[in-house]
């Protein structure tokens, strides 16, 4: 290891309090989603850490009170040299009434070697530990070669994919590095996409007229949503089963991919046959299928299903997918993604986590879901590695290990440095 790298990660221990209060300053931020439109602050923050780092400062709002910060800083040699996007989000799980926290959840606490606090595992640190790496660079006078995007965004607790909108306002890079909860392993995902199946009747009967409907002779033909609903779950559930046998994906246990009836509402009132029932549910699928495929799978099995229903053939069930918030439409998308380990810039990333942690990264799939996936689904290589356990995100008396927080910092700052010097790094070799 050069002695000017040496040197730089020499200050993440000398300046350790700064770090913290950093990751402090953005704890601090009560922006909870739900109810979220709570992030305007927090944002405003963000962009003057990137504008005192000599970034150009892009914001939009993605819902009034909930912009997202987008800052770009133009290499010396952007012609020439690769780019770079570094994202992550700012909003963070919700916090219930009844939930014992044994500190302010705003406000950071270190004790026996952990930082708590809200958002620490997911993901404040990791935005915390890569803006102070970007610093340390910066203050140093190492710049980039390429183009560098930092992205700062909201939405991605309820899935209202502030990331997508970044793409969709025409950012590139040739690679994205989401500093999300990975417990400093290189990940890519599965997908997620959540859907309402609804059965309706054309009529409305009596809880009276019951008994006409399902004995001999009642001569009367109708039939309870809700009942009907209990064929649809039935045939999920089959469906689930003969892909747990029949697709597989590397880095998932078998039978990942899984079919989630996670809420159910139907009928109107005791006194009458249920009319309406929707199920709204959760499929996870792998990265070798895309969402569209999936779906068309899935209403395929139900429909088939439903032919073979007397009553259902003749009132199929209706289905709605996705949607661009779970707040706003109950309905989200996260796309998959898989990690192309021959990329230059993972190698260089698995390099850099080496020469910190003394040993090789590993690498995985994570069980959860990120934004990621839209910069992949945008055609960006992808990566999403960053500090914090998976069992953290969302708990009560969340937390992150201190020491885990300083070897991220340190591995962003290695891989940074490699990254800004590309050209100077392919004459060396």
């Amino acid at each position: 290891m050069n002695s000017v790298l040496n040197d730089l990660l020499n200050k993440v221990e000398e300046r350790e309090d700064e770090l913290l209060e950093l990751l402090a300053d953005l704890v601090a931020y009560p922006t909870l989603s739900p109810p979220a439109r709570n992030s305007e602050k927090a944002q405003e923050y963000v962009a003057q850490q990137l504008r005192d780092l000599d970034f150009e400062i892009d914001s939009w709002n993605l819902y009034p009170g909930d912009p997202i910060v987008a800052g770009t800083k133009q290499g010396y040699k952007h012609n020439q040299a690769q780019s770079l996007i570094i994202n992550g989000h700012l909003d963070v799980a919700a916090i219930e009434e009844n939930e014992q926290w044994e500190e302010d959840p705003f406000i950071c606490t270190l004790k026996e070697g952990r930082v708590y606090g809200r958002g620490t595992a997911d993901m404040k640190g990791g935005m915390a530990g890569v803006l102070f790496a970007m610093k340390v660079l910066y203050e140093a006078g190492i710049e980039p070669e390429g183009n560098l995007y930092f992205q700062s965004v909201v939405g991605e607790e309820v899935g209202e994919a502030g990331t997508k909108s970044c793409c969709e306002k025409g950012y590139q890079a040739d690679l994205a590095l989401v500093v999300d909860t990975s417990d400093c392993s290189i990940q890519g995902q599965g997908g997620v996409i959540t859907g309402w199946i609804t059965i309706e009747s054309p009529q409305v009967f009596h809880d009276a007229s019951r008994s006409s409907m399902i004995h001999a002779g009642g001569g009367m033909q109708g039939a309870s949503a809700i009942e009907k609903m209990m064929k649809v779950i039935s045939s999920l559930q089959e469906l689930e089963r003969h892909w747990a046998v029949t697709k597989s994906s590397p880095g998932f246990p078998a039978g990942s991919n899984t079919i989630n009836p996670a809420v159910i509402e139907g009928g109107r009132h005791a006194a009458f046959i249920a009319d309406r029932c929707e199920l709204w549910i959760t499929v996870h699928y792998y990265p070798e299928e895309y969402y569209k495929d999936v779906i068309r799978e899935i209403e395929d099995h139900i429909n088939r299903a439903a032919q073979a229903d007397l009553w259902l053939k003749d009132h199929p069930p209706q289905f709605s997918w996705g949607g661009k918030s779970m707040i706003e439409d109950k309905g989200e998308i996260f796309p998959a993604f898989s990690v192309d380990t021959f990329h230059s810039g993972v190698q260089l990333l698995a390099e850099a986590h080496q020469r910190i942690h003394e040993k090789p990264v590993e690498y995985s799939m994570s069980p959860t879901v990120t934004d990621g996936g839209w910069l992949a689904e945008s055609g960006i290589p992808t990566v999403l590695y960053g500090p914090g356990e998976l069992k953290e995100a969302h708990a009560v008396n969340e937390s992150l290990e201190r020491e885990q927080l300083l070897q991220f910092t340190k591995t962003m700052i290695t891989f940074l440095y490699d990254w800004f010097q590309q050209s100077e790094r392919k004459d060396d070799e």
